[in-house]
C-alpha cells in the first residue's frame, strides 16, 4: 500500500471531482455527432467546466499558487499548479475514450507531485517526487514500473506529433522507427502515453511540440517508475536535461534499456 501525502490526496480528489461531469458529457458525445455547431460548443463547454472545477478545487489546497496551462510562461520562482484540463480533446470530441486530465505541482522547474486521470476508463495514475509512481486500485495501489524489454524489434512505441505544425516531422519519426520496432501506436493523448510508459504498457513514447502542461505530470510518472526522459535532439544523454524537454516540448520517454537505443535511432 502506497503512502499518499495530504498534498497528493488533495490533487487526486480535485481531479476526480473535475472528471466526474466529464464522464457524463462523454456519454452524450455520440448523440451530438450529427450537429457540428452544437457538438463543438458542447466540447468547448465541457473543457471550460473541467478547468473551472480544477482551479476552484486546487485553490483550496494552495491558495497562493498560480495556474499554468498550455504554453503559458512559468513563474521564475515559487510553487505553482500545472493543469491540462483535457489532453486528447479530439478523441473526446469523437467519442474515443483516450483522454485525460493532467495536474502537477511544481517548484520552479521541478515537478513535485502529479496525477493523470482518464475518467472514461476510471484509471488514475499518480506520483510524488522520491516516493514512486502508482496506479490507483480499489484496495491496494499498484506500484508502476517501466517495462524491462531490451530488444527494439519487440518494442511497442507511442507517437504523438502536433502534425499541423509540421506534417513532415511525423513522417520522419515514422520512417526512423517503423523498420526497427515491434509496433507504433498513435493514441492522441501525450499525457496518457507517458502514463502508459510508466505502467509498462508502452516501452517508449516520442512526442513533439507539446506544451509544458501536457508533459509535466507524465515526466514525473516515468522517472518515478524507473524510466528515462530525453529531449529528442539532446546531444549528450549521459544525464537527462528536463529543462530542454520542457523548453522544446519534444520528448523521448522510455524504459532504461531502450531509451539510449531510441535516441540513437532518431539522431542518426
Amino acid at each position: 500500500m502506497s503512502y499518499i501525502s495530504p498534498l497528493l490526496n488533495s490533487l487526486i480528489q480535485s481531479v476526480k471531482k473535475a472528471g466526474t461531469p466529464l464522464t457524463r458529457d462523454f456519454n452524450e458525445i455520440e448523440k451530438l455527432q450529427s450537429s457540428v455547431k452544437g457538438h463543438k460548443e458542447f466540447v468547448a463547454a465541457s473543457v471550460a467546466n473541467v478547468e473551472k472545477t480544477l482551479c476552484l478545487e486546487l485553490a483550496k489546497v494552495k491558495p497562493n499558487y498560480p495556474f499554468i496551462t498550455d504554453f503559458a510562461k512559468r513563474p521564475a520562482s515559487g510553487g505553482y499548479f500545472v493543469i491540462s484540463p483535457l489532453d486528447g480533446v479530439v478523441n473526446f470530441a469523437h467519442g474515443i475514450a483516450d483522454f485525460a486530465l493532467s495536474v502537477a505541482v511544481c517548484e520552479k522547474d521541478t515537478v513535485q507531485a502529479a496525477v493523470i486521470y482518464n475518467p472514461a476508463a476510471d484509471e488514475l495514475y499518480f506520483a510524488e517526487k522520491g516516493s514512486g509512481a502508482f496506479k490507483e486500485g480499489y484496495r491496494n495501489h499498484e506500484r508502476l514500473r517501466v517495462s524491462a524489454r531490451k530488444d527494439m524489434a519487440e518494442a511497442l512505441v507511442a507517437l504523438e506529433v502536433k502534425y499541423r505544425e509540421d506534417v513532415k516531422e511525423y513522417g520522419k519519426l515514422r520512417d526512423a522507427l517503423l523498420p526497427f520496432v515491434g509496433g507504433v501506436r498513435v493514441q492522441g493523448s501525450s499525457a496518457l502515453d507517458l502514463a502508459y510508459v510508466a505502467a509498462g504498457k508502452f516501452d517508449a513514447t516520442i512526442s513533439l511540440a507539446n506544451g509544458f502542461a501536457e508533459l509535466a505530470a507524465g515526466v514525473l510518472l516515468i522517472k518515478e517508475a524507473g524510466g528515462y526522459v530525453y529531449e529528442t535532439e539532446q546531444k549528450d544523454i549521459r544525464s537527462e536535461d528536463l529543462a530542454a524537454v520542457f523548453a522544446s516540448g519534444n520528448i523521448i520517454g522510455a524504459n532504461a534499456n531502450l531509451s539510449g537505443q531510441i535516441h540513437k535511432q532518431l539522431n542518426r
